[in-house]
């Protein structure tokens, strides 16, 4: 159930809610970042909205890093915006008082030998009375994840519904910034999909098409939240071994890294224009822009490999080693 707001700018965040998710938004996070803005003003009896109650709540942030605390200023910030346009001696936060962002965080590229290591680990898994087919619920998240890019959230939003195993491909239905999209299986993963299912068949679980696909428990199949299939999948990695130079155990997140990262791989290989895939690539993985999948594209060094040999290829005979030219 949704909140009702009771500050001074309830009105005014009524309104720009209900703009921003008639617009097709979903909004959810920048709804949740606001009804705290409002809980605190509510809170502290503010009668006006000034920069005096804006570095109050900032306040209020500090136990989040400075990425989220600049994050949540953001989204406040626009909706200042919006509402100097009906007071037009509205207060905006000026940028120049956010905190600077974070040091991205540098992901990790699974390679072909520590997926193999994952879905050992996995076949290895003991099943439990709330949730008999845990070893196999693991291996298909983890093959899903590594083939397709896929979001944590898309993944466990999958029904059976959504898997066509003519086409073999899965629909993802509304997802970031509203869009839905099919994404195309390898062979490799329709063997898995199917093998999975085929095996919920055999134990009699339900096969109807809006139950999850990622799912626990024996009578009434529910689906995995996304805390709970991430400590899952980080205790399978952390099991399996498969660690970050830092020590730190990669996040789930690092699977659709490694996914672009991979398509432009193969894409080298196969010779293609990179220009001319980027477009399909981020039509696969739910971008809004080129732009969006670029920050995906890390230049690993087996990435760098692939760059300097297609240049050599290419332009090799153009360059000459040092003292090999003729007077």
């Amino acid at each position: 159930m949704r909140k009702r707001f009771h500050s001074c700018l309830r009105r005014s965040i009524v309104q720009y809610l209900q703009l921003m998710e008639g617009l097709g938004r979903r909004f959810a996070s920048e709804r949740r970042i606001l009804e705290l803005l409002d809980e605190f003003l509510t809170d502290t009896k503010a009668g006006s909205f000034r920069q005096a109650e804006f570095d109050a709540w900032t306040k209020t942030l500090a136990h989040f890093c400075s990425t989220v605390r600049r994050n949540h200023m953001r989204v406040v910030r626009n909706f200042c915006i919006y509402r100097q346009r009906q007071f037009p001696k509205g207060f905006v936060p000026s940028t120049d008082l956010f905190p600077p962002l974070s040091q991205p965080i540098r992901p990790y590229w699974f390679s072909e030998q520590d997926i193999t290591r994952l879905l050992r680990t996995c076949d290895a898994v003991a099943p439990v009375s709330r949730a008999p087919l845990r070893p196999q619920v693991y291996r298909l998240a983890i093959v899903l994840l590594y083939t397709t890019g896929i979001r944590r959230g898309e993944l466990i939003r999958l029904t059976l519904g959504d898997y066509h195993a003519q086409a073999r491909t899965l629909f993802i239905r509304k997802s970031k910034f509203n869009k839905s999209r099919y994404l195309a299986l390898s062979a490799d993963a329709q063997r898995e999909v199917d093998g999975f299912l085929s095996l919920r068949r055999n134990r009699g679980l339900s096969m109807q098409g809006d139950v999850p696909l990622i799912c626990r428990g024996k009578m009434g199949l529910k689906g995995y939240s996304g805390g709970h299939l991430r400590t899952e999948i980080h205790t399978v990695m952390a099991t399996a071994g498969i660690r970050k130079p830092d020590g730190r155990v990669p996040r789930i997140h690092d699977y659709r890294h490694g996914f672009a990262i991979s398509v432009l791989l193969r894409s080298y290989e196969a010779g293609y224009d990179l220009q001319s895939r980027l477009p399909l690539l981020c039509t696969y993985m739910g971008h809004k822009s080129i732009v969006a999948t670029s920050h995906y594209l890390s230049f690993v060094p087996a990435l760098a490999a692939a760059a300097s040999e297609r240049f050599r290829g290419r332009y090799g005979d153009l360059i000459q080693a040092e003292g090999s030219q003729h007077e």
